[in-house]
């Protein structure tokens, strides 16, 4: 099941991933997935560990290549016109891989070589980038002495230097503190306003603020692709509010009866004011605040905060990874079955087969022995005739 679609609004198409399959001998690690990523788009790539994030990742920058499929960047394919189209891809990688005996400004200016940037322009554009990734007061400093921040933004500034179209995150966060995460956050926001950026990351509060659309993929496959809003209210199951109430005679406990719509109700709190908050769960379908507002005051339950429960990103996450693990491993015990059932049934043909020919064989071996039988008594009958006629010759003999 995937939610949502693969493209979004009517921009140009900067990533196109088509029914693209990789496989490592017998395991597939990504499994016939397409998607595409317009102009101007900051798009979040999430998935549980080894769902096949980087893969996806690697097989986009030309790192790897897929074993089916195809990938095109600004038009050109990654297989076959790779230089083209490495020249639009900015790619950060997740284990922020420097070399520890360059200062920054020398990594970055052999990123800008590397990415054939006019030697004239060389100076210049490795001083804007440094100056955009807040940079320029550790310029001199040797990668390996940086904080894990800053290594992170001077990882994030190869990947930027050259003006590429598309920039390719993965995991710019991860071994940050809030202060370093809040950071790189701001500084993704606004390479987003000039850039088309993929960011992959396991923080999904950052996704939901960073993104306009989202691509989640888990065992190799996609499972969900849309906007943050729409898949936190694509996949509500039940409607939640939390109630605060005045209630002296306890009829909150009992309510569920005036309120059939009520699926569940549980106290969570009990306050000192002597009011008491109640978590109500009732279906999709139903808003039951409406009916809260107008049984409760009829029990005499006064009301003093009615609120909704909101439905995260992560709450989407986790459902809809869940939701395609359940299928995934229904579809490998499905597989397992009928590979078992087709094992059995080759295994009983060939014990038949065995069978058969041991019984074709005893058979035989019966026939053989029959007409070896039937030899040696037909055998003994002819001699039996032969002494027969001589004896009876014999005794005409003796007559005449």
């Amino acid at each position: 099941m995937c939610y949502g679609n693969s493209t979004f609004g009517g921009g140009i198409k900067l990533i196109e991933v088509k029914n693209v399959t990789k496989k490592y001998g017998s395991f597939v690690a990504v499994n016939n997935i397409s998607f595409t990523v317009n102009d101007g788009e900051v798009v979040g790539f999430l998935g549980p560990n080894g769902a096949g994030k980087s893969t996806t990742m690697n097989m986009i920058t030309g790192f790897i290549e897929p074993t089916e499929g195809t990938i095109v960047v600004n038009g050109n394919d990654i297989m076959k016109k790779t230089k083209k189209a490495k020249k639009d891809i900015g790619y950060m990688p997740e284990n922020v891989p420097l070399y520890n005996d360059l200062t920054v400004k020398e990594f970055v200016s052999y990123m800008a070589e590397l990415k054939l940037v006019k030697k004239a322009q060389r100076k210049e554009e490795v001083e804007k980038v440094l100056k955009q990734t807040g940079l320029v007061e550790v310029q001199n400093k040797l990668t390996k002495n940086l904080s894990r921040g800053y290594k992170q933004r001077t990882s994030l500034a190869g990947a930027l230097v050259g003006n590429p179209e598309v920039l390719i995150l993965d995991e710019p966060t991860v071994g940050l503190d809030p202060k370093q995460i809040i950071e790189i956050r701001n500084l993704i926001k606004e390479l987003g306003k000039e850039h088309t950026v993929m960011v992959s990351s396991h923080i999904l509060s950052e996704i939901s603020q960073l993104c306009d659309r989202v691509i989640i993929i888990n065992k190799g496959e996609i499972v969900a692709i849309d906007k943050p809003e729409n898949l936190e209210d694509k996949t509500k199951e039940q409607n939640i509010v939390y109630v605060t109430v005045e209630d002296k005679e306890d009829k909150m406990s009992t309510i569920k009866e005036k309120i059939p719509e009520i699926l569940e109700i549980k106290m969570i709190k009990d306050n000192e004011d002597g009011t008491k908050q109640y978590q109500v769960i009732s279906d999709q379908e139903n808003d039951i605040r409406k009916i809260l507002f107008d049984v409760l005051p009829k029990e005499e339950i006064t009301i003093f905060e009615l609120k909704k429960a909101e439905t995260s990103l992560e709450d989407a996450f986790i459902k809809l990874v869940d939701d395609a693990t359940e299928e995934y491993n229904k579809k490998q015990a499905e597989k397992e079955r009928k590979e078992k059932e087709e094992f059995e049934k080759e295994l009983q043909e060939e014990e038949e087969e065995i069978k058969r020919k041991k019984e074709e064989k005893a058979k035989k071996k019966e026939e053989r022995a029959k007409k070896k039988q039937e030899k040696a008594k037909e055998k003994q009958e002819k001699k039996e005739n032969k002494k027969n006629e001589k004896e009876q010759s014999k005794e005409e003999g003796g007559k005449n």
